[in-house]
């Protein structure tokens, strides 16, 4: 009996190439996930399978051409993203979510949301004085406050950046590390230098930083500071105490925009702390413009593989428990 089928039409035949993908790259990815067969000829695709996954494949055939005629340079982890979007919510539309350009490098990488938690949050970036990103790693938090961040400046919203971690092993004791005091901390603000130099070149960035339009410190040299015209990342949040959060926030003055990140999960306090980060949920929560975002693991934007080898860890664990001892 001949199984159920769809059949679409696509007219640019050249766009339906990079529909497809190198060696229908992009089909094999749909129907690995849907658990349909496609079948194709020029620019005809036929889909088989139950109805659920035809109509889920159908839709992000659709959707995935449009963007691709909008000018879109599709790749393959872009149909994995679209994937994600689309089984999540049926009615999520795609276009909304990856034509959103945050910020293009010097690179011309264009940044965009890929997830529809992602365009949630740079749209709340948008509208909020404040806006609390918690989530695990990998969801693209940072990243994207970075992009923001820069995008505003490009547009002169504000006047300049300002990049801020806390110290947890230094204790926020700065002035009593031995030795030069941007060696010691230095280690902890790499991954804020990494992001910003993956969007702007290395010789522009150098050149913000050294006119303090870009500033990249400590939690503990915000204190005693009136942050003004000014876009404010604090990174790593949950590592912050309950004081040197109320610190930071009372920082804030006119004309600034404020993007608080952090994985409640993952905390280095001392035990017995209290992180500041889980405390404003809780003292926060209400205040008209505070936006608090919540990413999941399924927000985490990685290499295809790392599923396939993140799962293949768990069906090892599940069919051989590790042994007590």
């Amino acid at each position: 009996m001949k199984p159920p089928e769809t059949s679409l039409e696509f007219r640019d035949v050249e766009k339906a190439r990079t529909l497809f993908g190198p060696g229908n790259e992009h089909l094999r990815i749909l129907e690995r996930h849907l658990g349909v067969r496609i079948h194709t000829k020029g620019g005809k695709v036929v889909i088989e399978g139950e109805e659920e996954g035809r109509g889920l494949a159908e839709k992000a055939l659709k959707e995935l051409y449009a963007l691709i005629g909008k000018g879109y340079p599709l790749y393959s982890t872009d149909v994995e993203y679209a994937l994600r979007i689309i089984c999540g919510d049926d009615s999520a539309k795609l276009e909304e979510v990856f034509l959103d350009t945050v910020f293009v490098s010097a690179r011309k990488k264009v940044i965009t949301p890929k997830t529809v938690t992602q365009k949630e949050y740079i749209d709340a970036i948008r509208r909020y004085p404040i806006v609390v990103g918690i989530g695990p790693a990998g969801t693209g938090k940072t990243y994207l406050a970075m992009a923001m961040a820069l995008n505003f400046l490009t547009k002169k919203e504000v006047k300049r950046i300002i990049l801020a971690r806390p110290a947890v092993e230094a204790g926020e004791k700065l002035g009593f590390l031995p030795g030069d005091l941007y060696e010691k901390v230095n280690p902890y603000l790499r991954p804020l230098y990494d992001a910003l130099y993956d969007m702007i070149d290395y010789d522009q960035a150098s050149r913000l930083i050294e006119r303090g339009i870009i500033e990249v410190a400590p939690l503990a040299f915000m204190r005693g500071r009136t942050l003004t015209d000014a876009f404010v990342i604090l990174d790593e949040a949950q590592n912050t105490k309950p004081e040197q959060m109320k610190m930071f926030l009372t920082r804030m003055g006119f004309g600034s925009k404020v993007v608080i990140t952090g994985d409640i999960t993952q905390v280095d306090l001392p035990e017995g702390e209290t992180s500041g980060l889980i405390q404003i949920q809780h003292i926060l929560r209400g205040i008209e413009g505070i936006r608090f975002i919540y990413f999941s693991e399924r927000d985490v934007i990685r290499h295809p593989i790392v599923q396939d080898i993140i799962k293949a860890y768990e069906r090892a664990e599940r069919e051989h428990p590790p042994q007590e001892g």
